[in-house]
């Protein structure tokens, strides 16, 4: 028997192909399915589709559903597609017809959209938070390590001093335009789609402006084919922000995967935070650094990964949008464990003092001394020309001290500056609309 023979043994095997993976990645998006529903149940009342008895019997049981979803008590029965149907055939078992009424002046496809958008916007939050710790914690080891000094490179070669404070620094104020691109993808995020129906709108009366104030959302999608059409470019502009706070850890883990290296030797760790080898006793390796770079580096292939998955799509529904949410939904905890664990790593770091008085490290400070000789009124073109030659010649001498003062140098990080760039892009999510609408709807 072939496939292609229409009989009910395709008909099975069409339905286990086209459903996929989407039942597990469904539990996800449950929380905030039954979220959508309460708005839309409150908005069918409001414009006489449902009775004021027949919304306080969903409402009871969507919240009864919720709480068992919160306590990890929800799954989705066997033969059942989609939280969807699965959340529509719990209430129809309970309440009956009222049950059935839920559905009306929607589609599965702006029930998808409005669920993944609350996903999206929730899993941002969780994100910022654990980005924000990590940028703490950077903060705070830039100024422990402010005055312990760092061969700089360039082309992987000895360039001039730099420290810890400057390198932990960095990493913190790159975190701050990650959290600025992570913001502009939020509000694309927090606009509402629901009421789009199947992508052209509904010949009910709703008020889309209603549902949009309960679920917290700062704006609509007003164009209903345009709601539809952001789907899969609201994944990839967010995969986008993600694979920029991605590409910040994966290259502070290449750093101290290098610096670890008995050749460098700069830093060093306990014991219990690297791994050992089964025939070379001596082997402190960074495993942990070596995993979050490469999971890291497959989170800044996403946004390549959703374009290309959606390039040419008409407008309208495709299913081939089905599969974004195996790609997006997993990158968020990817990603927040990649940085718990390089915070981790990172507040167990131990600095190797004085490196730059090794010997080795001494053309450091070639610049250090051209510059003296310019404060001295020499041309600069001549000191430049004047050191060489002594390097050339073996009469290089210098001192290893250094005394940088403009703002975002050695002497003068301006950590207090990179902190506030980084409140000021936090308050810019005003989680706390949000968070406030949420707990309204679920009458908490």
């Amino acid at each position: 028997m072939k496939l292609w023979q229409k009989d009910k043994t395709s008909l099975r095997e069409v339905e286990r192909f086209t459903v996929g993976n989407d039942r597990d990645l469904d539990i996800y998006l449950a929380p905030f399915d039954i979220l959508g529903s309460l708005a839309h149940t409150k908005m069918l009342e409001s414009v006489g589709l449902l009775t004021q008895e027949e919304l306080s019997l969903l409402e009871a049981e969507l919240k009864h559903i919720y709480q068992l979803i919160q306590q990890e008590s929800f799954r989705l029965d066997e033969g059942v597609e989609d939280i969807h149907s699965q959340v529509e055939l719990m209430l129809t078992q309970k309440l009956g017809d009222v049950g059935k009424k839920i559905h009306s002046a929607r589609s599965r496809n702006d029930q998808v959209l409005v669920d993944l958008k609350l996903f999206l916007r929730s899993e941002i939050e969780k994100l910022v938070a654990t980005s924000k710790e990590l940028f703490d914690l950077l903060i705070e080891q830039s100024e422990r390590y402010r005055d312990d000094l760092l061969p700089g490179y360039t082309h992987l070669q000895l360039a001039m001093p730099s420290s810890f404070g400057l390198w932990f620094g960095a990493y913190a104020e790159s975190l701050v335009d990650d959290l600025i691109t992570l913001q502009a993808a939020y509000e694309v995020v927090n606009k509402n789609p629901l009421g789009s129906a199947a992508g052209y709108g509904s010949s009910f009366p709703i008020n889309r402006k209603m549902t949009t104030e309960l679920l917290g959302f700062e704006d609509l999608n007003y164009n209903v084919v345009y709601a539809q059409m952001g789907r899969g470019k609201t994944e990839r502009i967010v995969a986008s922000a993600l694979a920029n706070i991605a590409a910040t850890v994966s290259k502070l883990s290449m750093d101290a995967c290098l610096y670890l290296n008995q050749n460098f030797a700069f830093i060093s760790f306990p014991d219990e935070l690297t791994t050992g080898s089964s025939i070379m006793p001596h082997k402190k390796n960074p495993d942990v650094f070596e995993l979050i770079r490469s999971h890291c580096n497959r989170i800044q292939a996403l946004p390549n990964e959703i374009m290309l998955m959606t390039t040419n799509l008409p407008s309208g529904y495709q299913r081939d949008l089905q599969l974004l949410k195996e790609h997006i939904i997993p990158a968020f905890v990817n990603l927040r464990s990649c940085i718990q664990m390089a915070g981790l790593m990172l507040s167990n770091i131990q600095v190797k003092k004085d490196l730059l008085r090794d010997e080795k490290y001494r053309f450091l400070f070639s610049v250090e001394e051209v510059n003296k000789l310019v404060l001295q009124g020499t041309p600069f073109r001549d000191a430049y020309k004047k050191v060489g030659m002594d390097i050339e010649a073996g009469n290089f001498n210098y001192t290893p001290a250094i005394a940088h003062t403009h703002e975002g140098s050695i002497g003068n990080l301006c950590n207090n500056e990179v902190q506030r760039m980084m409140d000021t892009v936090i308050k810019k999510y005003n989680f706390a609309k949000v968070n406030m609408a949420i707990q309204r709807l679920l009458g908490e």
